[in-house]
């Protein structure tokens, strides 16, 4: 099956559980209509040449609830900076966005 299939064939399943997904580049959103709990605390010390990544929570779509991933490290990327996963509302939908990289802007 190829990829656009396969999407569509998510995305058919999804709707039957009252959930869309939608695809931006290389990215993947989850549009769920429960929102998610408020996020955890985790301590967790620096380390040279890491960044913290903070835990979130993700729907998980067979047991039809938020699970909470914990925070990791990441090697830095010289040149980037990393954007936290996070959830937002819009319109009585919560969408999810994966963390990710993204190109310092230097000179502006």
């Amino acid at each position: 099956m190829n990829t656009r299939n396969t999407l569509l064939a998510m995305a058919l399943a999804a709707s039957s559980l009252g959930i869309s997904f939608a695809t931006y580049a290389e990215r993947f959103s989850i549009d769920v209509e429960t929102a998610p709990p408020a996020p955890r605390y985790e301590q967790m010390p620096a380390r040279e040449g890491y960044i913290v990544t903070p835990g979130y929570y993700r729907y998980d779509t067979e047991r039809r609830e938020h699970t909470w991933v914990k925070g990791d490290y990441l090697a830095e990327r010289r040149g980037e900076h990393f954007i936290a996963p996070e959830w937002r509302e819009q319109n009585g939908r919560y969408r999810f966005n994966e963390g990710r990289w993204e190109k310092d802007n230097k000179g502006q």
